[in-house]
């Protein structure tokens, strides 16, 4: 071969491979489940246990199941004995929700994005159940164009910056003054609240509630005075050494007896604040953890710059300690959420406590299987958010993929 022939050889491009995405399928299978023998049993056992308990679920839940008591009691799931004519109120509450939501998820995007289309794809859902009436679809499709609304005007408009951060610290005393009413609408008591809205309020309440507290005991158990130091050891380990269930006990016997005669503190209230108290004492530890993990020389490049203690805190050391523990303190959140089931104790009836109500009705006898899944798939929804939230705010902080 002559150097002309070598030279047009070598100039030649080389040719890719056409796509094959059988032969790709096969190659991927291949590598993965059967790649050795041992892979290859797994894979067969696995397999087959696989299709027996989808083929036994498909059957149950489209041939044996009787969704007719979810369909029937579902307000009751949802709302509790909240009155029917007072309804508007919740509809109203989560119509501003969705416009902060709409206008974060176009400022900020992102997570935030991620969960505002969550939420409009649950509007669609519940639109699209057979047994949700005809106000109900009419109120889910107004939420649904408030959202792609509030993206809208809110995409890119840096000025809405400070009022929707003052909107969203705004918006719980909000919240509560619709649904109990203070004078100006229908009084609405708490003793009718309840199901997933309960639930939602005494969590989201305890999770926001407890992290300045959960800070301010964990940079008081490092404080160098020793009265700050030894109040917040002797809280925090004195919380956690005692049952959550205990603690509700105590909010409902003692509260009453600390804000004095004459006042009353209502049960949804009480169980709040044991529930914030429970969470901001295993809070600190967490965040404890995360500045313990701060290398000495952070401390050190902080005190040269002129920092005094609270910018140092504020600036340098917090940010870096709550990077470190996200998944920490979202896992707390996750099990707080899932432990407001345990005021059904102190007569509040949350999701799982209505769910057992149902099925003792005679009525709705044999079907504690279809309420308990219900349930179920209610917290693994909200667990879900919370935990995708956690993984979208880790990689957007640099800390890593999980």
């Amino acid at each position: 071969m002559n150097n002309e022939e070598l030279g047009t050889t070598q100039s030649q491009p080389s040719r890719k491979s056409p796509f094959n995405p059988l032969k790709d399928i096969s190659r991927w299978l291949k590598k993965n489940l059967f790649s050795s023998w041992k892979n290859t049993l797994l894979t067969i056992i696995f397999g087959v246990i696989s299709y027996l308990l989808v083929k036994s679920s498909i059957v149950w839940i489209f041939f044996s199941a009787d969704w007719e008591v979810i369909s029937a009691n579902f307000r009751l799931l949802v709302v509790g004995q909240y009155p029917a004519t007072e309804l508007w109120r919740l509809w109203i509450c989560l119509t501003l929700i969705s416009v902060l939501m709409g206008l974060s998820s176009g400022l900020w995007k992102g997570t935030i994005g991620h969960l505002t289309i969550a939420m409009g794809g649950m509007y669609t859902v519940l639109g699209c159940l057979p047994f949700v009436l005809f106000e109900t679809r009419i109120w889910l499709l107004v939420n649904i164009v408030v959202l792609v609304t509030a993206f809208a005007i809110g995409k890119n408009r840096l000025k809405l910056k400070k009022p929707l951060l003052i909107a969203w610290f705004l918006m719980f005393p909000v919240i509560v003054f619709f649904l109990s009413g203070f004078g100006v609408f229908n009084h609405v008591g708490t003793n009718l609240w309840g199901g997933v809205l309960l639930t939602l309020l005494i969590s989201m309440v305890a999770m926001v509630f407890s992290v300045p507290i959960g800070l301010l005991l964990a940079l008081g158990r490092r404080s160098k005075l020793p009265i700050v130091r030894w109040f917040s050891i002797g809280y925090i380990e004195l919380i956690r050494g005692v049952p959550l269930i205990t603690i509700l006990f105590i909010a409902q016997l003692m509260l009453p007896l600390f804000m004095g005669h004459g006042i009353d503190i209502n049960n949804v209230v009480r169980a709040m604040v044991g529930f914030t108290l429970f969470t901001a004492a295993y809070l600190a530890e967490n965040i404890r953890g995360g500045l313990q993990s701060i290398p000495r020389g952070q401390f050190e490049a902080a005190e040269s710059l002129g920092l005094n203690t609270a910018f140092k805190m504020i600036f340098i050391i917090l940010p870096q300690a709550l990077r470190a523990v996200i998944p920490a303190i979202v896992g707390l959140f996750i099990g707080i959420f899932k432990d407001t089931s345990l005021v059904a104790v102190v007569g509040l009836t949350d999701i799982l406590g209505i769910g057992r109500n149902i099925i003792s009705n005679p009525e709705f006898l044999g079907t504690q299987m279809e309420v308990f899944i219900f349930v179920a798939v209610v917290f693994l929804i909200f667990c879900n958010m919370m935990s995708y939230a956690s993984r979208r705010l880790e990689v957007a902080l640099g800390v890593g993929k999980r």
